[in-house]
């Protein structure tokens, strides 16, 4: 630019210039940490974990989480929070339904088995012609429409309410199978995260991102709506059930636990054993209400599952 158009356009336009500059500058260096920090796993890690179900979700209250489990129906919606850092996975039940869910007046009523008074929920037959459709097209698609790209898969041993036999435990395993072959026959990119399912994994473990289950030292009493320990012989066996998963499939295993949400050193401790043992923590109040407390463990290069030694 020329003297003369300089002095046509008059210092003032060049002090906004010179200020819209540094603005510009000052940006990309503040984005750029940003940025990097969400980088801490990769698309398919899950890093540091999280499980709210409350009703209104406050993103930045998670940014220390790399994987965020959120009730969809709570109406965050993930496509307007992807400044932040937490990969947001939506809870969705696959072996029950509770009538407070949109589709649930859609499901034929010859697709319920039975019920679980706890929860106030049906019980669905996964055998039933066309579920795995429906599951997939009533249910995930209008998620991931949403943006969801992560679903935590609930209730999906609910089945064993219903099924006395091992033929009828058989092919209720089968029918979950064919829901998870029908999901990411869809969605090839959509990670899973499995709540137990330890009977599908055989047949469903190249499908899913993590396995998770509850109650590894901290429990919640649904009926009588109390915290309490967990027995040793069923973290025993709960522990073995995480040796198989690591060393059969490979898959990073997530503990969530649950103590007082006004307990912190309830929570402290409980996160502390469980990442002693190698697997991911997560420790919250009995509804999953409140912002628990998470750990460090990253599921890619999570290190080995330890031999567990614990006071009886």
């Amino acid at each position: 630019m020329t003297a003369s158009s300089l002095a046509r356009l008059g210092v003032s336009w060049i002090v906004v210039a010179c200020a819209a500059i540094v603005i510009l500058l000052l940006s990309v260096a503040w984005l750029r940490p940003a940025l990097a920090a969400c980088k801490r796993v990769s698309s398919t890690g899950i890093g540091a974990v999280a499980f709210f179900y409350g009703a209104s979700v406050q993103a930045e209250r998670f940014e220390q989480f790399d994987s965020v489990v959120i009730e969809p129906d709570s109406g965050f919606d993930p496509r307007t929070h992807t400044a932040h850092c937490p990969n947001w996975y939506a809870y969705v039940s696959v072996g029950e339904v509770t009538k407070e869910r949109a589709y649930y007046a859609q499901m034929p009523k010859t697709w319920f088995a039975g019920s679980n008074a706890a929860w106030s929920s049906t019980i669905v037959d996964q055998t039933a012609p066309g579920w795995p459709a429906f599951f997939v097209e009533q249910i995930v698609k209008p998620l991931w429409e949403r943006g969801y790209r992560g679903f935590f898969l609930d209730t999906l041993d609910s089945y064993q309410l219903v099924a006395k036999t091992d033929v009828e435990r058989a092919q209720q395993q089968a029918g979950v199978v064919a829901v998870l072959h029908a999901l990411k026959a869809r969605y090839p990119q959509a990670q899973l995260i499995l709540n137990r399912g330890f009977d599908i994994l055989p047949q469903a473990h190249d499908q899913v991102a993590a396995v998770a289950f509850e109650s590894l030292f901290g429990r919640w009493d649904q009926t009588n709506q109390r915290y309490g320990e967990v027995p040793g012989n069923d973290r025993e066996w709960l522990l073995g059930q995480a040796r198989q998963i690591h060393e059969r499939y490979g898959l990073p295993v997530i503990s969530i636990d649950y103590c007082p949400p006004e307990d912190d050193a309830c929570r402290r401790e409980i996160v502390q054993k469980i990442e002693a043992l190698g697997l991911i923590p997560y420790v919250t109040d009995g509804g999953l209400q409140t912002v628990g407390a998470g750990g460090t463990v990253l599921a890619d290069g999570a290190p080995p599952l330890k031999k567990a030694t614990f006071r009886r």
